[in-house]
């Protein structure tokens, strides 16, 4: 029993899944510190607002916080391009090259001079019209 386990664990689509959940998370943390440390100050300092988290209604008593919303939607979208960009894009280029079309077969036949009939490429004379051909 454990050692069916062991074989699970040690499969490669669990270590590879394991081991893109770990990068996802450190990744969104660091997207999420460049969205709220960098991004959110530089688009605030540009409509005027010191910080978007800021920006919330009330009503009938309930607040609205629809600045932490906007911070939120936008570290979404960085990682949506991060990821479009930095891996989507370049895993595309790589398959549509890896998926090239295979080399053409080498040819097993040619056309006679004389009557445009195809013949077998070995052949030294044409079995339509009994023209010799060169080799």
């Amino acid at each position: 029993m454990v050692s069916g386990f062991k074989q699970f664990i040690l499969r490669g689509n669990v270590v590879d899944m394991a081991v893109g959940v770990v990068i996802g998370a450190a990744f969104a943390s660091v997207v999420g510190a460049l969205t709220k440390d960098l991004l959110t100050p530089l688009i605030a300092a540009i409509v005027g607002k010191p910080d978007f988290s800021a920006i919330a209604f009330t009503v009938n008593g309930s607040v609205f916080a629809l600045g932490d919303f906007i911070n939120v939607l936008i570290a979404f979208l960085l990682v949506s391009a991060a990821v479009y960009f930095f891996v989507i894009t370049p895993v595309n280029a790589l398959v549509a090259r890896m998926r090239r079309a295979p080399a053409p077969a080498d040819p097993t036949t040619k056309k006679c001079p004389e009557c445009q009939s195809e013949i077998p490429i070995n052949a030294r004379r044409c079995a339509h019209c009994a023209q010799p051909v060169a080799a």
